[in-house]
């Protein structure tokens, strides 16, 4: 039996649109994917930065400002990682804690990928076409099959099934046309938002004797020396910094301008380091959908899918916080679109066994 080999839209690159589209290229469908930046990665994210070092010359550093790395709970994603890791895609970081710090959750261990964070996305989604800087902003399903649009403007080719990996409430808009009650589900999903701080700065002291910090109290969550990290630059005298924001203090500052936020961190690292910093470089980033709100209970469905439209959903909103959450809900949701594609290849072979067997006998009803 020829199983039917449908095309799909994955919209989203971060690790859930990358896995599906890495595990549904793998069993031979044409996968394109669509997503608003320059390139996959989503919140596994790092960012090339510029500056001017005391002697005046330029330099460039990259700085990873997104998730800090993740765990493995469950076994599948353990097996995943541990492939990963066996293909240099991943480094295992033992992170120095400051003194004082909150404790690590669950392990003292954390997965980087390696050189960069979009390096994970990008090596998944090898092979796969794309279409970046491309920001989705409709879809229509007619008798060819879904059309994707951006800006007022079609893609060139439309497509059997779609599937969104996209924070809920980026998603909302895109499914009111088709699944209403997904995307009421979706308009209402908390995702939490982080102000980032990333820069560069001079360290006239010896190392400080530690790599990431978790301060107990005041607006900072994580305080992290990005040049400690496995895989990335580390040059003398230079300290490179990744300041995350409390959720609480983020969503109350969230609409502040850049610079005012910038200050606020600058200050609030200062004061936790009980020193001044002597900035180089400094930028903030606003992740406005940085982690999906923890409720304590585990969603009612891992990814949404209708098979009857060839729509689906899937995210860590859905299938548990972090990277390995939408990991496992893109898993899942692979899984439902090729047992689609099973189900239409068997239905295809069985009309065509009963249209054989009219024409041998075409009295037999």
């Amino acid at each position: 039996m020829e199983i039917q080999k449908e095309s799909v839209a994955v919209i989203g690159a971060g690790i859930a649109g990358a896995t599906v589209g890495r595990a549904l290229a793998l069993a031979g469908h044409p996968v394109h994917l669509f997503d608003k930046s320059r390139g996959p990665g989503g919140r596994l994210a790092t960012r090339r930065v510029e500056w001017v070092d005391r002697q005046g010359h330029a330099a460039t550093t990259r700085l990873d400002h997104g998730a800090l790395g993740f765990t493995a709970r469950s076994a599948t994603f353990q097996a995943f990682a541990d492939l990963a890791q066996k293909a240099a895609w991943l480094a295992e970081w033992k992170p120095s804690l400051a003194a004082g710090s909150l404790p690590l959750e669950g392990s003292a261990m954390l997965y980087v990928p390696v050189p960069d964070m979009p390096a994970l996305c990008r090596h998944l989604l090898d092979g796969v076409s794309a279409s970046w800087s491309f920001a989705v902003d409709g879809l229509h399903r007619g008798p060819l099959g879904w059309q994707v649009q951006a800006g007022g403007v079609s893609h060139a080719t439309p497509f059997d099934a779609v599937v969104l990996a996209l924070p809920p409430a980026q998603a909302v808009h895109l499914l009111s046309p088709h699944r209403l009650d997904w995307a009421r589900h979706a308009s209402v999903a908390p995702m939490q938002p982080c102000w980032t701080l990333m820069g560069i700065a001079d360290e006239p002291e010896p190392s400080l004797g530690w790599d990431l910090a978790r301060p107990a109290t005041g607006p900072l969550a994580w305080v992290l020396r990005n040049d400690t990290r496995p895989g990335r630059a580390h040059v003398a005298g230079q300290a490179h910094w990744v300041v995350h924001a409390r959720m609480g203090w983020s969503c109350r500052h969230l609409e502040q301008p850049a610079a005012w936020v910038q200050q606020q961190l600058q200050a609030a690292l200062a004061a936790y380091l009980g020193r001044s910093v002597e900035w180089r470089h400094c930028v903030v980033h606003r992740w406005r959908y940085a982690l999906p709100q923890s409720h304590g209970t585990a969603p009612a469905a891992s990814y949404w899918w209708d098979s009857a439209q060839g729509l689906g959903v899937c995210g860590d909103f859905l299938g548990g916080c972090g990277i390995e959450g939408a990991w496992l809900s893109a898993q899942a949701l692979s899984a439902a679109l090729l047992q689609r594609a099973s189900d239409a290849a068997g239905a295809s072979t069985a009309c065509a066994d009963a249209a054989a067997a009219d024409a041998a006998d075409p009295h037999q009803r």
